[in-house]
C-alpha cells in the first residue's frame, strides 16, 4: 500500500523523507511510497545525532520547529537525549522589514502607525519563525507590545501540515510504527496547538481567562490585551518590564522574597490544572519574568491546554501517591489513565513505575513532582503504555516549574507544596453553589416524600407472593405474534404460486370446455390465483395500517 501523494507537496514530501531516513525510520518512508522521491542520506556518523535533529527541524521552518517542540513534551515516545535536545529548539530567526510590520498592522487595525501609536519602535524586541514583537505607546500613554505575525506564514504552515496529516494518517493505517505511537491522534494535538498559536484573538483571550484565574495571586500577573488594537493576525499588550527569573543572580534574590513567589506561583499552577482545568502549558524560565515591582510576570500564553474534570482527579491521586513516596499506587493510576497498545507489559511497567517513585523519595530531598511525572511517561512508553497527551503537557509544565522554583527557592520542596496545596484544592472542588444544594434538596425531598408508599407497594408484594420484577427486553407474545403472520404470508404466496404453476402447465392440456380459448381449469387455477393474490395484498395493506395506528396510540399513552 502507498501513500497517494499529491503534487503540490512534493517539496514537502521530500523534506519529511530525508527527515525520516537520517533518523533510521527508513521503514516507514519504503512503507508509506516515499522512497520513490530518492532523499539524499547524509553520512551514517550524522544519523541518530539529537542535536542535529534539532538543527534540521529549524532549518525546515516554523512549522516543524513548532512540531519538535511539542515532541520535546512526549517523552513516551522519545529517548530523554532527544526531548531534551528539541525543548531547547530555538525559535530566533531574522526579523523581516519594518516596511511590512507598517503594511500589516495598517491593513489589519484600520489605522497608521502614526495616527494609532504615540510611538513605535522600528527594531523588534524579539524575532521568532511564525512573529516579531515591538515596543510601542498608544495615544493614552498606556506602554504596550505589538505581535505581528510574520507575513506568508500561514500559507506555509497550512501546506506543512497537509502533508504531515497525510503521512500521519496513513502511517497509522498502514505501519506498525504508526499504530504503535498513535501519529495521527499527536498530529491532531499539534494541529490544534498550533492553531491556537496563529490565532491572536484566541492568544487574547487566553490572557483574559489566565488573568481572571490567577486574580487571587497578588505576586503574579499577566498582560492585558488591548481589545480595539487586536486582531487574528496582530497583538497589542500591555509591556511588562523584567528580566528572566534565570537572569536573576544571587545578590537579586536577596532583594525579592523568592520563597513567597515560588509558593505562590506553584500554587496558582496546581489550582489552575487540577481545579479550573485549564493552564499556561509553556512556563519555561524564558516566559517567566521578575518585575521591578518584584512580581512574576506570565508572557507567550499561546500555549494553553485543558484538563477534564476526570483527567483532574486522576492526576490529583497521581501527584499525591508520588508526593507520598507510593509507588504502586502511582502505577496504578497510570495504568488506568493510559492506553494499553500490544507491547503493553503490565508486570515491567508496575516495578518500574515502582522503582522510579521510590528512587525519588529515597534522594533525601524534596521530590520534584515534574520530574517524577514526565520520567513515568517515558518508563509508560517504554513498557507499551500511552499515557494521555495531557498529562505529558502537565509533566513537562511542572518540569519548568521546578527550574523556576530552585533557582528562586533553592530550598523549596515541591513534595510538600503538592501535599499541602493539592487536598486543598480538592476539598474546594467538593464544594456546591447555593443553587446547586437547593436543587439537591427539593430532588431529596421529592425522594423521602415517595419512599415510604414505595416500600410500602414492595413488602405487600412480597408478602402476598406476588412480587414481581419486569424486564422490557423483548415483549415475546408481540414477537410470536410477528412471527405468525409472516408465516402465514409466506405459506399464502407459495399456494399462490403453486396455483400460477399448476395452471400455466394445464394450459399444454386438450379440453373441450374452454374459456376466451383456454382451457377451463388453467383459467379457473388463474382467476383464484389473481383473487388470492388481490386478498393477501389487501390483508397487509390493513394489517400494516393498524399496527402503526396502536404504535401511535401507545406512544401517545406513554408521553401522558
Amino acid at each position: 500500500m502507498r501513500l497517494p501523494l499529491q503534487p503540490q507537496y512534493t517539496s514537502r514530501y521530500v523534506d519529511l523523507a530525508r527527515l525520516l531516513v537520517r533518523y533510521g525510520r527508513s521503514d516507514l518512508v519504503s512503507g508509506v511510497g516515499l522512497d520513490d522521491l530518492e532523499p539524499q542520506v547524509p553520512d551514517s556518523q550524522e544519523q541518530g545525532s539529537a542535536e542535529q535533529l534539532a538543527a534540521d527541524l529549524e532549518k525546515l521552518g516554523p512549522t516543524y520547529i513548532k512540531f519538535g517542540q511539542l515532541l520535546s513534551t512526549r517523552v513516551d515516545l522519545l529517548p530523554q537525549v532527544y526531548t531534551d535536545a528539541l525543548a531547547r529548539l530555538q525559535d530566533d530567526v531574522e526579523p523581516f522589514a519594518f516596511e511590512q510590520v507598517e503594511q500589516i498592522i495598517t491593513r489589519e487595525l484600520g489605522v497608521s502607525l502614526r495616527h494609532g501609536f504615540a510611538s513605535f519602535e522600528r527594531s523588534p524586541l524579539a524575532a521568532a519563525s511564525l512573529a516579531q514583537v515591538h515596543r510601542a505607546e498608544l495615544r493614552s500613554g498606556r506602554q504596550v507590545v505589538v505581535k505581528v505575525q510574520r507575513p506568508g506564514v500561514r500559507e506555509v504552515v497550512n501546506e506543512d501540515m497537509a502533508a504531515l496529516s497525510d503521512l500521519a494518517e496513513f502511517a497509522d493505517a498502514h505501519t506498525q510504527f504508526g499504530r504503535r505511537f498513535g501519529l495521527a491522534q499527536l498530529f491532531t494535538q499539534f494541529r490544534r496547538s498550533l492553531t491556537g498559536e496563529l490565532d491572536y484573538q484566541r492568544e487574547a483571550a487566553n490572557m483574559i481567562r489566565i488573568g481572571e484565574l490567577i486574580a487571587d495571586h497578588t505576586r503574579l500577573v499577566v498582560p492585558a490585551p488591548v481589545p480595539d488594537y487586536t486582531t487574528s493576525t496582530v497583538l497589542t499588550m500591555d509591556f511588562i518590564p523584567g528580566r528572566k527569573v534565570t537572569d536573576v543572580g544571587p545578590l537579586g534574590r536577596l532583594e525579592v522574597d523568592g520563597r513567597a513567589l515560588v509558593a505562590d506561583l506553584f500554587r496558582a499552577y496546581l489550582q489552575m490544572i487540577l481545579a479550573d482545568g485549564f493552564f499556561h502549558a509553556d512556563p519555561h524560565p524564558g516566559n517567566i519574568l521578575l518585575t521591578p515591582d518584584h512580581r512574576l510576570g506570565l508572557i507567550d500564553l499561546g500555549m494553553v491546554a485543558t484538563v477534564t474534570p476526570q483527567l483532574q482527579d486522576q492526576i490529583a491521586k497521581l501527584l499525591l501517591s508520588i508526593s507520598e513516596g507510593n509507588g504502586q499506587e502511582a502505577a496504578a493510576i497510570l495504568a488506568g489513565m493510559g492506553h494499553q497498545t500490544p507491547e503493553y507489559d503490565a508486570a515491567a511497567f508496575r516495578s518500574a513505575a515502582t522503582d522510579l517513585v521510590s528512587a525519588a523519595v529515597g534522594t533525601g530531598s524534596g521530590v520534584q513532582a515534574g520530574r517524577v511525572m514526565v520520567e513515568l511517561s517515558r518508563v509508560s512508553g517504554a513498557c507499551g503504555l500511552r499515557p494521555p497527551g495531557e498529562m505529558a503537557m502537565i509533566g513537562k509544565a511542572l518540569l519548568n516549574l521546578d527550574q523556576v522554583t530552585s533557582h528562586l527557592d533553592p530550598g523549596f520542596d515541591p513534595s510538600a507544596a503538592v501535599s499541602a496545596n493539592v487536598a486543598e484544592i480538592m476539598r474546594s472542588r467538593m464544594h456546591t453553589s447555593p443553587g446547586s444544594l437547593l436543587t439537591a434538596a427539593m430532588e431529596a425531598k421529592d425522594f423521602t416524600a415517595r419512599l415510604p408508599g414505595r416500600v410500602n407497594k414492595v413488602l405487600d408484594s412480597l408478602s402476598e407472593g406476588s412480587f414481581s420484577i419486569k424486564v422490557d427486553a423483548l415483549d415475546q407474545v408481540q414477537f410470536l405474534h410477528v412471527m405468525q403472520r409472516l408465516a402465514t404470508r409466506i405459506t399464502m404466496g407459495v399456494v399462490l404460486a403453486a396455483l400460477v404453476l399448476g395452471a400455466a402447465i394445464m394450459m399444454q392440456v386438450p379440453t373441450k370446455s374452454r374459456i376466451l380459448g383456454y382451457p377451463s381449469i388453467a383459467m379457473v387455477f388463474f382467476l383464484l390465483a389473481a383473487l388470492g393474490g388481490v386478498g393477501l395484498l389487501g390483508s397487509i395493506v390493513i394489517s400494516d395500517r393498524r399496527i402503526a395506528r396502536q404504535s401511535k396510540s401507545e406512544h401517545r399513552t406513554r408521553g401522558r
